[in-house]
């Protein structure tokens, strides 16, 4: 499966982006999908991911209660709605796809180019 991630830009603090994740290959909804994010001179951490049908959804605490992950599966699209934005939220987001809805990043079999989200404050 292809994986592109659109929908970054510069936001200010306090705002709302909603990126999109586009699916193309094999059957999309025979995957889970994750969010990642990388910021500059860090590793890339896990940021929310949701299961085959959309019915469970995981985040980490550092987002919980301001982003929001879903999919449609008949646009083979995950989207990552983000509200509340903070500069800490700037990093590089990837989105992934995997058989099952976990943190670990090597549980994902595909991932995206990412999108650049850049939160001023």
């Amino acid at each position: 499966v292809q994986l592109q991630a659109s929908g970054g830009g510069l936001v200010q603090a306090g705002g709302s982006l909603r990126l999109s994740c586009a699916a193309s290959g094999r059957r999309f909804s025979s995957y889970a999908m994750g969010w990642f994010r990388q910021a500059p001179g860090k590793e890339r951490e896990f940021v929310a991911a949701i299961t085959r049908s959309g019915g469970s959804t995981y985040y980490a605490d550092s987002v919980k209660g301001r982003f929001t992950i879903s999919r449609d599966n008949a646009k083979n699209t995950v989207y990552l709605q983000m509200n509340s934005l903070k500069p800490e939220d700037t990093a590089v987001y990837y989105c992934a796809a995997g058989s099952v809805a976990v943190v670990r990043e090597m549980a994902y079999d595909y991932w995206g180019q990412g999108t650049l989200v850049t939160v001023s404050s």
